[in-house]
């Protein structure tokens, strides 16, 4: 199959059995779809294992499975999802995301050219990020045995000196900070699987952060805690740090952003987003001297233009998050119960 052949199978065949088989069909996928788009020169050393040089440091790994249904979304697709989100674990840790890897599981009968605007989407996330994928694996299943594509992701970053990024940090009298509106993965993604529609689209926040975290780090070297709310949202990312650190913590419902359009579809739904996934947002807890600089930093992103202090650390043992709500009132802000939206990530 010359390069011509190869390039108009891509864009018009289906992942077959052949295409994880060891032969000459896998070595032209890998060739022509995966090496295209991802080429780097570590990548392109062409060894089962990436060879590299570390700085100096404390090395950060993460891996994240991302499962996603639908694949393509408002917003994103798994492509960009999974490499925004192993980024993100990396930099909740303080770190500088340096390498990635990535590992996809293709379904027999899958069209290639999805496949291709995954792996062109995923490669185009890289490279926005500056943070190459530097090796990898394809397998296929029988048709049946899947769901189109899911994808691992393995991040390796490096901590400064001095940074001491953890859960278990979280003290009374600190402030918590969310980056911006919350809820719109979950909502977009629910949106899309359902065919609902709204007076205006609504779109995932899928970013990587790392970039706005790295200024938030150098502005104010003693941040205590930085957490992605993923799934299980804000309330269950405020429930495990508040049990990792044993304190309570307090929210202000009026300071949380919500775009309006993500308010009014949750209440259709049924949903809080409080409990709905976000891919572009981080929760970060820090000293309240420091909380209004970290916001300024937070701000000057187009990943932070809407952070906002919305409560602070309470000196309580059994970990309660409370809420003071809109109406003056108080209520507690448990952990999820159940899967609220299976497959969001």
């Amino acid at each position: 199959m010359n390069m011509m052949e190869a390039k108009t199978s891509v864009r018009r065949g289906s992942v077959d059995m052949t295409h994880g088989g060891g032969g000459r069909a896998m070595a032209d996928l890998i060739k022509d779809l995966f090496h295209r788009h991802l080429s780097n020169p570590i990548l392109d050393q062409g060894n089962d294992a990436a060879l590299f040089d570390v700085p100096p440091g404390r090395l950060v790994m993460s891996t994240d499975g991302h499962v996603i249904s639908p694949l393509f979304f408002p917003g994103g697709d798994i492509g960009s999802l999974s490499v925004h989100g192993t980024l993100n674990d990396v930099a909740m840790a303080g770190a500088r995301p340096l390498y990635l890897t990535a590992s996809f599981i293709l379904e027999e009968g899958f069209p290639l050219a999805d496949l291709e605007r995954i792996v062109q989407s995923m490669a185009m996330a890289a490279k926005h990020a500056g943070v190459p994928v530097v090796t990898g694996d394809t397998k296929v299943v029988e048709k049946g045995n899947g769901d189109g594509v899911f994808i691992t992701t393995t991040g390796l970053g490096v901590v400064p000196d001095g940074v001491n990024i953890s859960a278990m940090n979280a003290n009374p009298g600190q402030a918590i900070i969310v980056s911006g509106p919350i809820g719109d993965h979950g909502v977009a993604i629910l949106s899309k699987r359902e065919n609902l529609e709204f007076e205006t689209e609504i779109c995932s926040d899928s970013a990587a952060l790392h970039k706005m975290v790295a200024d938030m780090i150098e502005a104010v070297p003693g941040i205590a805690v930085l957490r992605d709310p993923t799934r299980g949202g804000l309330a269950s990312t405020l429930n495990e740090i508040a049990a990792a650190a044993n304190v309570g913590m307090t929210l202000d419902e009026t300071l949380i952003p919500v775009s309006r359009d993500v308010s009014a579809a949750c209440e259709l739904l049924g949903l809080d987003p409080l409990y709905v996934a976000n891919e572009g947002k981080l929760v970060c807890i820090c000293d309240a001297a420091d909380a209004d600089a970290l916001v300024t930093v937070m701000q000057s992103h187009a990943e932070g233009r809407q952070a906002a202090i919305v409560g602070q650390v309470t000196d309580d043992p059994a970990g309660l998050v409370q809420m003071k709500t809109e109406f003056g009132g108080s209520r507690v802000v448990d952990w999820l119960s159940g899967e609220q939206l299976p497959r969001i990530c």
